[in-house]
């Protein structure tokens, strides 16, 4: 599994269980939707910091929140 993947994973969690969209995410993050895209098709392969942070305040939690989670914390990732 790659950081993108994992990162991806927990968007799309994360999304589920608040029953919002992808797209939802990007207007309360003040990210492009193209940003956004690129994110979640593993076209951006290490999304800035900037970039997480705007999207956990979008998600009403804190970066080290949206990026404390098992997948994160226990994966040996692969070169991407």
């Amino acid at each position: 599994m790659t950081y993108s993947d994992v990162i991806r994973l927990r968007l799309n969690n994360l999304c589920s269980e608040r029953n919002i969209s992808i797209n939802k995410l990007a207007t309360l993050s003040g990210i492009t939707q193209s940003t956004v895209d690129n994110i979640m098709k593993g076209k951006t392969k290490n999304p800035k910091l900037k970039t997480l942070h705007k999207l956990a305040m979008g998600l009403d939690m804190t970066v080290s929140e949206l990026l404390d989670f098992p997948e994160m914390n226990n994966t040996i990732f692969e070169d991407e």
